[in-house]
């Protein structure tokens, strides 16, 4: 599987959070891992909101999926952050998928 980001907004979530999208990648092997997908707002593509556990303790990652040149599928973080209360509840309950994006 294959990843890429913004590299501005890598380097803005490590200054602002201490966290790196290369660490975010890291719950992708978590077998426990949840994702549901965030309809908020019409963003022109399908986006994701996933969480896991990683190196860092359990994250909050958004995403999209981008398809390339010969039908290349990349994973494109958009954003990650330390998932709060809820999400850490929803998690260890494997809630999260059935719960509504926020």
């Amino acid at each position: 599987m294959d990843f890429e980001w913004d590299e501005n907004k890598r380097q803005q979530t490590l200054l602002r959070r201490s966290i790196d999208f290369i660490d975010a990648i890291l719950i992708w092997d978590d077998p426990f891992r949840q994702e549901r997908i965030d309809n908020r707002n019409n963003y022109g593509e399908v986006r994701y909101q996933t969480i896991g556990k990683g190196s860092l303790g359990i994250l909050f990652v958004a995403y999209t999926q981008r398809v390339y040149d010969a039908g290349k599928s990349v994973n494109r973080i958009i954003s990650v952050r330390p998932a709060n209360k809820k999400e850490m509840q929803e998690y260890d309950s494997r809630t999260f998928k059935k719960g509504v994006a926020s």
